[in-house]
């Protein structure tokens, strides 16, 4: 497997399993079924509500053989509602107990937005609304500076919690004030990237820190049509150049996309829950 040596020594499988909108009922079988065809990186996150049956899959690739613990890499993300220094540990302790695992490979503020706290009791996973039942739901923040939620995120590295950490969603001007006051560096950035939003100032500017990173949307915003949210003529698979291209070297069009992002020295992780797209991609990305 292909990996992306991190500046801190570890090694980032370059093809990870997305569990973003992966439903609850199916994720156990999909990452059992992902690792046993060979992919180690899974990126998982408590927004996507899915963590007990993720872990319920690496439960089931380890105990039948198919893997270790130490083989995998296992991605998660701080929600927004935990931002607040006193909330950090225990969202990540809820996390791990949620997938059964005792640490995690990676560690990221899923945005550079805090919002106002709702206890694991109220309301587990949080959502974007802090009370989605009342009419007109609405996002209620918090003014907790980024800077305190990076010095709790950096301490869950100190016990080992956690053993990289980094960020998502974020600008090229939010890293730079991340890194005037980290005395841990983030090791990655996770980032939506495709060839309508190529990133490429971002992309050089981590390159030049030190930073890898992860690619997510490599399709382009097809995850987002169902929602209302993109507009699907804005298709990138369905894009003449690329069309010609999967056509030229006998690939699908999602192929094209995704070794476009792993030959720019990215990692991605694409989501799909059909074991013949499962292993399609893995071949293909594996096969650069």
């Amino acid at each position: 497997m292909e990996s992306i040596s991190l500046k801190w020594g570890a090694q980032l499988p370059t093809v990870g399993l997305g569990f973003w909108k992966v439903a609850r009922e199916e994720a156990a079988d999909i990452c059992r079924t992902a690792i046993e065809i060979g992919y180690r990186h899974l990126d998982c996150a408590c927004d996507y509500g899915n963590e007990v049956e993720v872990g319920q899959g690496i439960a089931r690739a380890i105990h039948n053989g198919l893997c270790a613990r130490e083989d995998l890499w296992v991605t998660s993300k701080l929600w927004n509602t935990y931002h607040a220094p006193k909330h950090v540990q225990p969202a990540c302790e809820k996390i791990l107990a949620n997938l059964g695992l005792d640490y995690l490979d990676q560690y990221l503020i899923h945005y550079p937005i805090a919002q106002r706290f709702v206890s694991f009791e109220r309301r587990y996973p949080p959502s974007w609304f802090y009370d989605p039942d009342e009419k007109g739901p609405s996002i209620e923040t918090a003014r907790v500076p980024m800077s305190e939620t990076w010095d709790a995120i950096q301490d869950l590295a100190r016990t080992g919690m956690v053993k990289q950490i980094g960020v998502c969603n974020v600008g090229t001007s939010q890293i730079r004030d991340l890194l005037s006051h980290a005395t841990i560096r983030p090791a990655l950035l996770q980032l939506e990237s495709h060839p309508y939003l190529t990133q490429e100032t971002l992309l050089r500017y981590c390159r030049e820190e030190g930073i890898d990173c992860t690619t997510f949307s490599s399709l382009g915003a097809q995850s987002y049509f169902s929602r209302g949210m993109a507009d699907p003529t804005k298709s990138v698979i369905s894009d003449p150049l690329v069309q010609e291209i999967a056509t030229q070297t006998s690939r699908s069009p999602a192929q094209v996309l995704l070794q476009w992002e792993v030959q720019r020295g990215t990692a991605v992780v694409p989501k799909t829950t059909r074991r013949n797209r499962l292993k399609e991609t893995w071949l293909c990305l594996i096969s650069i």
